[in-house]
């Protein structure tokens, strides 16, 4: 695959990153879009794994599942190790933030402490 300097037309290797011609700054390659591989807390059935895969690929789970099963039985242990290096290797999804009780201290409430109108308190 042949790239080329959009500024004049000369032909460049695709790890450039300048133009050895004009010295244009050539745009740098996008990643593919996706979701980062993590093994979700929702919708597992074992460990993750499989879910994991079709989530980042967009593929859908049920056949990831069915064709790891097949695996399981026809590839002589193969896929049953590369399941458990998956489940060892690919990271847990990180929990969201905890949200404070709904009792507690609001930063915009107004007052300080909770539920006083004054500060400082008076005694």
């Amino acid at each position: 695959m042949a790239f080329f300097c959009h500024q004049c037309g000369t032909g460049l290797p695709p790890t450039a990153r300048f133009c050895s011609n004009c010295g244009t700054v050539l745009p740098v390659a996008h990643s593919m879009p996706g979701r980062p591989l993590y093994r979700p807390h929702q919708g597992r059935a074992i460990a993750g794994v499989c879910i994991a895969l079709a989530q980042a690929n967009g593929w859908d789970v049920a056949v990831v599942r069915i064709l790891t099963i097949l695996g399981f039985f026809f590839s002589g242990g193969f896929v049953g190790v590369a399941y458990l290096a998956g489940w060892i290797g690919i990271p847990e999804e990180p929990l969201p933030a905890p949200m404070p009780p709904s009792g507690g201290y609001a930063p915009n409430s107004g007052g300080y402490p909770p539920n006083t109108g004054a500060y400082p308190p008076h005694i």
